[in-house]
């Protein structure tokens, strides 16, 4: 039995430090601003490690530093013949020059956009019949990120888009906007509390019905911030749709009061031009000087790459509290600005720190997880775990087009199998029946057999490859770094106990798909 096979070869994880490389650059290019820019962000963390005297992890290694980088980056990891580059063919620059190659390649695309549609659009990912609706929206999302539009600029064209009338959702293949507000059932309580909850980091909609109880936000600036969106209006099927782009004002619920349109901050809307109150609202939201919006959207990145926030929850920016390493979040919140809320250019950043390179692999008592002295393991998202079993497997499609991720009964089964959405990235639990799914479940019987593994297949077919160079293969295929020299004396001493080379790799692909090891970013 393969679960009596897995007790007799798991092994440890085993994985070597080695410092980042860093070549020179000239003081005015592009790149010398990353290194500027992330080179101060370590320095404020590691005045913030000595001053809670905590020492941090040693660098992790190359092999960890890609697997790390290919998920983060792309949501998958890498294909064996990018990982035998990257650990043989070693060079100056050669980290900086793997970051560049993965935002430029479709599965940053793809990533991302679904990154952003989860939190724009979460409610598809709970309610069946709202998922219909996700596929036009993340079309759309897609759309700003193969034109690498500017951030404030994909939230603005998002917030004024046009909505459409006498449709019940998209076509697949049709980007659409809209799907934002038709989610939220175009009643403007639930876009406003959307639109400052996921752009700004305020959680506005506690104060809907009274005062908020542990804010300082009032009834009447939920109402007023609504009023931004009071010209629209939809039918119980959400068929008709009405949008008066001229309106500013709304009545408050159970009263005979009515409130105009106002920002969150003391400045007052410019109403003398003929724009309509998105428009108007629009411009507010995405300026340099909102105190929220850029602050809110390096929050987010960053817990993205480190599993936690500065913030957390990474949307609740509260008046009451201070986030961890405010200096660091200003920081990277005014770069971000100054680069014209360039998307890549944050990420950049991010990843040349010290901080993102470190191990996860703990020796000595880093602090608690808010001093980023330590990479965080992570719990990988659904879509993560499909794509890099697909990479393993050998079944991966570099690209697939809008719609089709809800056509593939297979992908859809197992998404719905391993959705935690209510569990953060370091809390996110294995369960039963997932465990079973990734031992026993048909994509892993079909990608485990001699008969429909394209990677086994490869494998075992391939005349010039020894035994140990096939064990070798497997871990690059799955774990994405080469077999300790345990692992390999441990991995050839059951090919010769079980007597049948191609059902002992076999086993061996299966043990190694099922370790935790390669279930989690590390």
């Amino acid at each position: 039995m393969r679960l009596a096979t897995a007790f007799l070869i798991l092994h440890a994880w085993s994985l070597s430090a080695c410092c980042s490389d860093r070549q020179f650059l000239e003081a005015d290019s592009p790149e010398a601003a990353v290194q500027n820019v992330s080179r101060q962000v370590d320095e404020l963390l590691e005045k913030s490690w000595r001053d809670h005297e905590v020492q941090s992890a040693q660098p992790a290694d190359d092999a960890e530093f890609l697997r790390r980088a290919c998920l983060d980056i792309t949501g998958r990891i890498p294909r064996v013949s990018v990982v035998r580059e990257f650990l043989d063919r070693q060079h100056a620059g050669h980290r900086q020059r793997m970051i560049e190659q993965l935002l430029d390649s479709p599965g940053y695309v793809t990533s991302f956009a679904d990154f952003w549609t989860s939190a724009l659009i979460p409610e598809t990912r709970t309610d069946p019949q709202l998922r219909l609706l996700q596929p036009g929206f993340e079309a759309w999302v897609r759309e700003q990120f193969i034109r690498d539009v500017p951030y404030d600029r994909m939230v603005r064209e998002l917030l004024t888009a046009r909505i459409r009338s006498g449709e019940s959702g998209p076509r697949p293949d049709e980007p659409a906007p809209d799907v934002f507000f038709r989610v939220k059932q175009f009643k403007p309580e639930n876009i406003a509390a959307a639109t400052s909850r996921v752009f700004l980091g305020v959680r506005l909609e506690c104060a809907q019905c009274h005062n908020h109880p542990f804010d300082s936000w009032k009834q009447d600036q939920f109402w007023s911030f609504a009023a931004f969106f009071s010209g629209l209006s939809a039918d119980e099927n959400l068929m008709q749709v009405v949008d008066s782009g001229d309106r500013r004002r709304i009545r408050i619920p159970d009263s005979d009061r009515t409130i105009e349109a106002a920002f969150l901050t003391v400045e007052k809307p410019d109403w003398q031009t003929a724009r309509t109150t998105r428009s108007v609202l629009a411009d507010w939201i995405t300026a340099p000087e909102n105190p929220w919006f850029a602050r809110m959207a390096v929050n987010r990145i960053w817990a993205h790459f480190f599993g936690r926030g500065f913030v957390e929850p990474v949307d609740d920016f509260m008046s009451s509290s201070t986030p961890d390493h405010p200096e660091v979040l200003d920081l990277l919140a005014r770069e971000f600005v100054r680069h014209q809320y360039d998307m890549r250019f944050l990420i950049r950043v991010i990843t040349a720190t010290k901080a993102w390179q470190l191990s996860s692999r703990s020796h000595a008592d880093h602090g608690p997880p808010h001093l980023f002295a330590r990479m965080p393991v992570r719990g990988l998202s659904p879509m993560q775990v499909f794509n890099s079993l697909s990479v393993a497997l050998g079944t991966f499609e570099p690209f697939t087009v809008p719609g089709q991720f809800i056509d593939q009964p297979a992908q859809a089964e197992f998404y719905e199998l391993f959705r935690n959405e209510s569990d953060g990235v370091q809390e996110r639990r294995t369960t039963i029946l997932q465990a079973l799914s990734l031992m026993n479940g048909q994509l892993m019987s079909d990608g485990t057999s001699l008969e429909s593994s394209r990677t086994l297949r490869a494998i075992v077919d391939y005349p010039l490859m020894s035994a140990e160079q096939k064990i070798e293969t497997l871990y690059l295929a799955t774990l994405s770094r080469y077999p300790t020299a345990a692992e390999r004396t441990r991995m050839l001493k059951h090919l010769e106990v079980s007597g049948d080379e191609a059902k002992g790799l076999a086993d061996i692909l299966w043990v190694l798909l099922n370790t935790t090891e390669f279930a989690f970013n590390h």
